[in-house]
């Protein structure tokens, strides 16, 4: 049997996975005493978890994090006030599928953003979409596609991402423009896809950091009656575990 061209025809309809599992059955004399039905199974199960591979890829590529970070490895030292119990569930993405959004607070260096990301990965792993971005970079961008016309355009791609990350929530004042853009952005997913925030300000001050009372109340209501909470403290992780001194600084 010639199998070149059966070999040609799976790159040419890109079974990447088919070709490259065949390759290696034609390398291997063992192969031989399998089956036709056995290779082919082989053969099956190799492009399925070549495409899923490559669908996951392209949704880390589209999510942007800011951190390269894994939900395994975080760290549950008693000082951070991490929930076991609660961290357990969320890596389970079940929030996700129920739409349900995740609040996460605490001082400047403790670790909110690198667990923003690591929820992020592991829904992006579960087969869920994943958008990261800081709030306030955002808010500028918006006005700025609000100029060139492209605002529905990015307000419907927000809108289709299961799980937007906002950064830095409350890090600046926002305008009355500004707060009209979170509420488009949040009244689109309320209820039908999930939303995570970090923020350095404890939740119950996000209402007067938001300045408008009727706006802080609509955007307040779309995200914080459904949603997890998680309140971080302790000190930096970003601090350096001694003293630097002019003796100790590289040269």
């Amino acid at each position: 049997m010639m199998i070149h061209p059966t070999l040609e025809t799976l790159q040419r309809l890109r079974l990447t996975g088919m070709y490259e599992a065949l390759q290696e059955q034609l390398q291997i004399p063992a192969s031989g005493s399998l089956s036709f039905e056995e290779r082919l199974g082989l053969l099956r199960d190799r492009e399925v978890s070549t495409r899923a591979t490559r669908r996951l890829r392209a949704r880390l590529k589209q999510a942007t994090l800011r951190a390269s970070a894994a939900i395994e490895d975080l760290d549950y030292r008693p000082q951070r006030g991490l929930d076991k119990a609660l961290m357990i569930r969320l890596a389970g993405s079940q929030w996700l599928g129920e739409h349900l959004n995740v609040l996460i607070t605490g001082p400047t260096g403790v670790g909110k953003t690198w667990i923003a990301c690591a929820l992020a990965n592991k829904a992006c792993r579960d087969g869920f979409s994943a958008r990261y971005l800081r709030l306030p970079r955002l808010l500028h961008d918006l006005g700025v596609a609000r100029a060139d016309g492209r605002y529905p355009k990015v307000l419907a791609e927000l809108a289709k991402t299961d799980l937007l990350v906002l950064d830095d929530w409350d890090l600046a004042p926002t305008t009355d423009e500004q707060r009209r853009d979170l509420l488009e952005i949040l009244d689109d997913r309320c209820n039908t896809r999930s939303t995570l925030v970090t923020s350095q300000l404890p939740v119950s001050h996000w209402h007067d950091a938001l300045g408008d009372p009727t706006l802080a109340d609509a955007i307040l209501d779309r995200l914080v009656h459904r949603a997890y909470k998680l309140e971080l403290r302790g000190e930096s992780l970003r601090k350096p575990p001694v003293e630097l001194t002019a003796e100790s600084l590289p040269v």
